[in-house]
């Protein structure tokens, strides 16, 4: 069963909700861990997803948009934000699709809209494909499944993220974190610079002083390939499907044009000016769509 914390780790606090973990099933190697996740609300269950290197509290904008109409469930992902690091776990696709799941199935939700950007987006598609009877809409925004991602972002994020996967020094380039270096990567995914909010960038860099949270970081930048692998399964995706890119994102038309032709029947908008973190520039268009979809 869930346990709940009425004092929430993160300095970020969203009206309405509270912070829940959830244990593992097992202790063996390979285990999830636990999973911390937020919640509040009412009405049916909305599952929401977040990007590379970032947290629940992603949503801290969005979620009192939508709080009266669902039921919001928001995410850490394996190792992110303040769920378990487990040493030696992978953070692949499959691996992180299973901690959606297990969300979903242990805590019996059903009639489920799945919300996720950038990397969530992939995994809101992938883990909709394998639970069709209680998946009932998926919203993806951004979705990262195309050669490149963040390093097309800008000189500084390919360096970053080129020196993080470098052999040898890797882990260490993963683990230096000034704040003018993440800040400036993380900008480099927005349309409006703005909607980076300083106290959510010092929550990020608290998360990223976690002991462990270096390779987590190293692991999930290197994570691309099995995220551009499992685009195979968005044809098998039975529910209705809204595809949402930023004008500005790091995708390309193709990459774009690409996801359409899997998804024909899927709804896609463009979001004029804006990047690749959409949830942090419009949360008022992402709930409309989410409230027009009830």
């Amino acid at each position: 069963m869930p346990t709940t914390r009425n004092d929430s780790l993160s300095d970020i606090k969203i009206p309405g909700t509270e912070e829940h973990f959830l244990d593992p099933l097992s202790s063996k190697k390979g285990s999830l861990g636990r999973l911390r996740y937020i919640s509040g609300g009412k009405g049916p269950a909305l599952i929401l997803l977040h990007t590379v290197r970032t947290q629940a509290e992603h949503f801290r904008h969005l979620i009192p948009l939508v709080q009266e109409r669902y039921t919001v469930y928001a995410l850490d992902l394996p190792g992110m934000g303040y769920s378990e690091i487990v040493p030696g776990a992978s953070y692949d696709e499959p691996a992180m699709r299973e901690a959606v799941k297990s969300l979903i199935t242990r805590l019996d939700l059903r009639d489920v809209t799945l919300l996720g950007e950038s990397m969530g987006a992939t995994l809101a598609l992938t883990a909709a494909a394998d639970l069709p009877e209680r998946v009932r809409r998926v919203v993806a925004i951004n979705a990262y499944d195309y050669a490149g991602g963040i390093k097309r972002s800008s000189l500084l994020a390919r360096f970053v993220v080129t020196g993080a996967l470098a052999p040898v020094v890797g882990e260490t380039i993963a683990g230096v974190q000034p704040k003018p270096i993440v800040g400036a990567v993380l900008r480099g995914g927005l349309g409006d610079t703005a909607a980076l909010r300083d106290d959510y960038l010092d929550e990020l860099l608290k998360v990223g002083r976690r002991p462990g949270y270096p390779v987590v970081a190293r692991a999930v930048y290197g994570n691309l390939p099995s995220l551009i692998a499992a685009r195979d399964r968005y044809i098998k995706v039975k529910a209705p499907v809204h595809l949402i890119y930023g004008e500005k994102d790091w995708s390309r038309p193709s990459d774009r044009q690409a996801n359409k032709q899997l998804l024909p029947a899927a709804e896609f908008v463009q979001v004029p000016g804006a990047g690749h973190f959409i949830v942090l520039e419009r949360p008022d268009m992402v709930a409309k769509v989410l409230n027009n979809a009830l």
